[in-house]
């Protein structure tokens, strides 16, 4: 069985084609900072998000589990002439930083592709540890009520085959590469339950469309230290 790093490992270049643009909702609160600090992207896959916020930090350093995703990352930045930058590789779950270390942190639809409960909590407290008090952090997680998954989470609701309700397996299916990517997927009562047994404290929780052209498919958080 294929590891969920090896997946991300294979997928990246591919992965890379379909993540061009930054969220407006990451743009607004990018925007937002009052002034100029050390900003860290959890999951930062391709770089897409720290472009922007490089333009407002003193500092931009972004974390992924992937070496092939922070090669592709690294390309990126240095295509868009970014220099106050610095990659890491780590585990969501044990972030190599000090207490206290960052006035913002962002964790942009990765959260959900960490396995087990306790996994995702301990890594929304590792963010919490690292971030300054007052500091300031963006989250965002797929909902699993939206137009692509609705009827398949309604079916193992009723069937109750599944370890955790929300996970699933979804299929990265291009440039000739069809491989399983993990994901739990959220609603809004868990996904707030979950920040709260974090610590934060949640100045905004919001869903969002995206993708889906009816249901809602991703939820954001503001949070607070």
């Amino acid at each position: 069985m294929i590891s969920d790093k090896e997946v991300w490992e294979r997928i990246a270049k591919s992965f890379d084609k379909t993540r061009r643009k930054p969220w407006s909702k990451c743009i607004e609160f990018i925007d937002s900072m009052e002034k100029k600090g050390l900003f860290l992207d959890i999951g930062c896959g391709n770089g897409r998000h720290l472009i922007p916020a490089a333009r407002k930090n003193e500092l931009v350093i972004g974390i992924d589990f992937s070496i092939n995703m922070l090669r592709v990352c690294r390309n990126n930045l240095k295509k868009a002439g970014v220099r106050n930058y610095a990659l890491l590789q780590a585990d969501a779950r044990y972030l190599p930083f000090k207490d206290n270390r960052f006035d913002y942190v962002i964790f942009i639809a990765s959260l959900h592709n960490i396995r087990g409960r306790d996994n995702r909590i301990t890594a929304l407290r590792e963010m919490r540890r690292i971030l300054k008090s007052g500091g300031k952090g963006l989250i965002s997680v797929w909902s699993k009520w939206q137009d692509r998954f609705f009827f398949h989470f309604l079916k193992e609701f009723f069937l109750r085959n599944y370890e955790e309700f929300g996970d699933i397996e979804i299929m990265w299916k291009r440039d000739d590469i069809n491989l399983p990517r993990f994901y739990h997927l959220y609603s809004r009562r868990e996904f707030l339950g979950e920040l709260k047994e974090a610590g934060f404290e949640i100045a905004k929780i919001e869903s969002v469309k995206i993708s889906s052209k009816i249901l809602k498919d991703n939820f954001f958080a503001v949070v607070i230290k």
